[in-house]
Order: C-alpha cells, then sequence, then structure tokens
C-alpha cells in the first residue's frame, strides 16, 4: 500500500494529552509498515482540507484503534475540526522551518526579532513537539535572554494571536488591568481591584489564568461564583455592559504561544525572568490594556527571594513594557506569608466576598493589599490627583459600591449559585510548642493544600488561623485542612505532619518589617 495515500478513518481517543497533539496507529496499521512510521515520530494528519501536526504512539491494543483506523488526542481531534469517521491521511511531517533558530540558542546563541517571530509562529501552530519546547524553555532559561530578546520575544507572542482594542469604547481613557507575578498562597487581590475600580468607571477587561501547580487561579476561584470561559464576542460584550470582567484568558485565544508554553514550563518549575515578562507583558498588551500595575511579591519562599533580584526584574518589566507602550507601575510587596485565610477556590471566594462584604472577621491583610492597588490603579485616570487613590478606593469598598459592581459582572458572565462551604473532611494542625510564629513556607502550604484536591476540587484547600507575628501556645490551631475525599485528606495530612510550613520561635527570630514600595501584611 502506498503509505502517501493511505486511507484511514479518524478515531477521537479520549486522552488528554495537555496542548500535544498526539495520533494513535495501530502496530499491524498498513501505514505503519509501508512508511517506517516509530513511537514519538512527527507526523502530519490531513482530512477535508484541515492539515495538524502531531506525536505519533503505536499502540497494540485494537480497543484503541483498529489496524484502518487513526486515533487522535483530545487536542489533537479539536484542532483538525473534522467528524469521528472521516477519512484522513498521514505522512512523515517536515521539520518546523525555525528548527535550526532553536538548535542555534542551544548552542547559546543570541537570536533577532525574526529569529524569535518564526519560532513563535511555528510554536502557536503547534508544529513543535513537547520534547522540542523543553528544549526552547530550557536553553532560553540557562542561556539568559537579554533585555531585547526579552522584548522580541513578547512581540511575537503577541503577533500570533488576537488582539483587542477597547479605544473605540473609551476614547482615550486609559484601560487599566492588575497581575501578579505569583507564587504567594491565597493573594487573591484581582477579585477585589476589579469591582473597585471598575466601579470608579475605569475599563478593567482582567483575563486571568488558571493554576497548573498552584492551588488556585484567579480564574479558578471566579469559576466558584461565575462562569469565566467566555468565547471573546462574548467577554468584548460584557466589558462594555459593566466594565470589567473576571475571566480565564485561554478561551480568548490571547496570546496562544504563551499558554502553549506554559503547559511545559510549569512541569520543569522552570519560571526564567524573560520568559515570565513575555507571558504577562504579551497577554496584557493582546488584552487591549494601556495601564497595568504589577505585583512583584519578594520573600524567602516566594518566587523572587530578595530586593536586588525583584529591582532587577521591575527594570526588566519596565524595560519591555515602555517600548511596547504600555504604561507600568511595578509594585514591591510582602511575600513573606500567604495573603487572606483560605487557600484553595473556595476558601479564597470566602475571603474576597467577605472583604467586599465588610464582613467583621475579613481578612484585613488581603483588604489593605487590594485597596492599595486600586489606589494605583484608579491613579490612572487623568481626573484623580496622585496619592487620592487609597481614599477613592477606600470609599468604594467601605460604601458597598465595590459588592454591588461584582454582582453585576457575576450575573453578566453568568452566576453560579455555589454554597460557599468547604470541603467536610477535616485534619487541624496544632502548634507543638508556645512562641511566636516566625515563618510561614509559601510552597510547602501550597503543596500541601494541592494535596488535600484544590484546584480540581473546588472545596477543598487550607484555612489559615495564624500569621506572621502571631504569639501561640501549645495546642492552638495553626491551620485546617479540608477536603473531599479520605485519600486526599490522608496525602495532605502525612505531608503536614512531617513539615507543617509554620516554624514557631522566639519574638527576636522574627524576621524585620518588609522595606519596599508596595503594602506590606
Amino acid at each position: 500500500m502506498n503509505a502517501a495515500l493511505a486511507t484511514l478513518c479518524i478515531k477521537r481517543v479520549g486522552i488528554d494529552t495537555w496542548r500535544e497533539s498526539v495520533a494513535f496507529l495501530h502496530r499491524d496499521c498498513p501505514v505503519v509498515r509501508a512508511a517506517g512510521f516509530q513511537a514519538l515520530a512527527k507526523v502530519t494528519v490531513r482530512a477535508n482540507g484541515q492539515t495538524i501536526a502531531a506525536v505519533l504512539n503505536v499502540v497494540d491494543d485494537a480497543c484503541i484503534v483498529d489496524p484502518l483506523e487513526l486515533g487522535l488526542s483530545e487536542e489533537a481531534f479539536d484542532r483538525l475540526g473534522v467528524a469521528g469517521g472521516h477519512p484522513a491521511h498521514i505522512e512523515h511531517a517536515e521539520p518546523p522551518p525555525s528548527i535550526a533558530t532553536l538548535h542555534r540558542k542551544i548552542a547559546g546563541e543570541r537570536l533577532s526579532r525574526d529569529d524569535l517571530m518564526a519560532v513563535i509562529a511555528d510554536i502557536a501552530a503547534a508544529r513543535y513537539s513537547k520534547i522540542e519546547l523543553a528544549a526552547f524553555v530550557v536553553a532560553t532559561n540557562q542561556y539568559e535572554l537579554d533585555r531585547d530578546e526579552v522584548l522580541h520575544l513578547t512581540e511575537a507572542m503577541i503577533a500570533v494571536g488576537q488582539r483587542i482594542d477597547w479605544r473605540h469604547d473609551v476614547g482615550a481613557g486609559p484601560i487599566v488591568d492588575k497581575h501578579c507575578i505569583g507564587g504567594i498562597p491565597g493573594n487573591r487581590s484581582s477579585m477585589l481591584v476589579v469591582p473597585i475600580v471598575t466601579a470608579h468607571g475605569m475599563l478593567c477587561p482582567k483575563t486571568s489564568s488558571r493554576a497548573i501547580t498552584s492551588p488556585a487561579g484567579t480564574a479558578d476561584t471566579m469559576e466558584v461564583l461565575a462562569q469565566v470561559e467566555l468565547p471573546l464576542q462574548r467577554l468584548q460584550q460584557i466589558v462594555r455592559e459593566t466594565r470589567g470582567c473576571l475571566a480565564w484568558g485561554g478561551s480568548a485565544d490571547l496570546s496562544p504561544a504563551d499558554d502553549i508554553l506554559i503547559s511545559v514550563e510549569r512541569p520543569l518549575a522552570i519560571d526564567s525572568p524573560g520568559q515570565m515578562v513575555a507571558s504577562i507583558l504579551s497577554k496584557k498588551i493582546a488584552a487591549g490594556s494601556t495601564h497595568l500595575v504589577l505585583d512583584i511579591p519578594v520573600g524567602p519562599t516566594a518566587k523572587v527571594r530578595s530586593m536586588p533580584d525583584a529591582q532587577r526584574l521591575k527594570r526588566l518589566f519596565e524595560y519591555v513594557a515602555q517600548r511596547l507602550g504600555l504604561h507600568l507601575d511595578a509594585v514591591i510587596t510582602d511575600g513573606r506569608q500567604p495573603i487572606g485565610r483560605g487557600i484553595g477556590p473556595v476558601l479564597e471566594a470566602v475571603d474576597v466576598m467577605q472583604v467586599l462584604g465588610n464582613h467583621p472577621d475579613a481578612p484585613h491583610d488581603l483588604r489593605q493589599k487590594a485597596l492599595h492597588l486600586a489606589g494605583r490603579m484608579i491613579e490612572f485616570d487623568p481626573d484623580v490627583r496622585g496619592g487620592d487613590g487609597w481614599r477613592i478606593a477606600r470609599d468604594i469598598l467601605d460604601s458597598g459600591r465595590a459588592l454591588a459592581q461584582m454582582n453585576l459582572i457575576i450575573d453578566a458572565q453568568g452566576r453560579r449559585n455555589a454554597v460557599l462551604e468547604p470541603a467536610p473532611l477535616i485534619f487541624e494542625l496544632r502548634a507543638a510548642a508556645d512562641g511566636m510564629v516566625v515563618g510561614i513556607d509559601n510552597l510547602r502550604l501550597a503543596r500541601i493544600a494541592r494535596l488535600a484536591g484544590a484546584p480540581q476540587v473546588k472545596d477543598a484547600g487550607v484555612w489559615l488561623a495564624h500569621a506572621l507575628g502571631d504569639r501561640v501556645q501549645a495546642g492552638d490551631l495553626l491551620y485546617r485542612l479540608h477536603a473531599r475525599y479520605d485519600a486526599d485528606l490522608e496525602f495532605a495530612r502525612r505531608m503536614a505532619l512531617a513539615d507543617g510550613g509554620y516554624r514557631i520561635g522566639r519574638a527576636e527570630d522574627l524576621p524585620h518589617g518588609f522595606t519596599g514600595n508596595g503594602a506590606g501584611t
């Protein structure tokens, strides 16, 4: 049989290959024998005028695919866009046009604007396998991108996706956004900032990410309250109606190459400064933002561990933003501990709604940080004097206008009538000795919350009873684990007992107060 002319029937194979298109052929398929296909070969699949690149897996089980079928993973099936049973052809794929450029970066060479445009175009078109993506991520981390390479990478990531233009909606006014570089459990300030600044009358189309290695992203927490997977046209309509949104960015096709790179960066635990800057700024510019407040938390278990590192990162963000016409206000904040009491989607949603409702038990640190960041965003308004933003933000929150605005956004996106109750299975970690809380490990608490089930199990996570500087006695509650399943609770319990992430010591062991240009806790 001529492999190039062989016709196979498409079969949808229900396997989530996480942003990688995978094709499945049976070992006895005549195409495998005739064309000499091997596992992990790169192939091209053609059907009904559509073409995709995929990585081949060869199977022996006819229950997955029979010898005359071509199986496609969920990602591949969605990309090809034809029905199951449709005839298709498969052939060896040509290498991506930019593969020689990738090899040059692996060798440590500096890449030009055209080089990075070519690489990102291939990545967005899914021409790179996970192995090639990993090589690019590792190479750009090992041979750190210079600031012009970061600029060109950002430009390339913007160029391959959709871009929203809000200027006909607001004229010459600023389109504002806020972003945190991440790494701090809780910290759901965006869900407070957006209703505050939109109640002030500013346009804030906030697109957010889902968690990959953290216990919750803003989209995961907002999804407890409302729909977040919104097509681009619907998102634009909601913003025109309410002046804001809190939506998942993945459904809007903004900087799609970034989502593909993140799928490799996170499992490798690589988050290089250059990739971080390009990722964040490309998404914000593609979403139409003209003014951005950027939160850079610093702490011993945050992403950024020292003030000199934070200042270097701040300068890199400012360099790229300035050249792309984005007005950036980078704020270095206290990242020594979680913000708020809840870690996990439902528990974080409780914190947010308590702050918006001015509840007496609302976490003070989350309220103060949100007011500080919202105030800086409000000062982008040319009619607001410098220094007045915090007071305006406080008045909007205290008056109930922020809560009313949040309800407006929730209803526009599609309200979920969820009961904000944590999962029923509980384990309580208590202090082993008298003393003061002198250290809290963000990374450890995030991992414990994930073992408890967050974010996939929305009501799982950790509720914190104490913060840095609190005095405790032996037996006092430090935090409470919530899980829905026995196995999840046991995994999280074991990790908490091995090292709970809290350090109890003497008052003199408490680190000195945070010194930066942002809100402390």
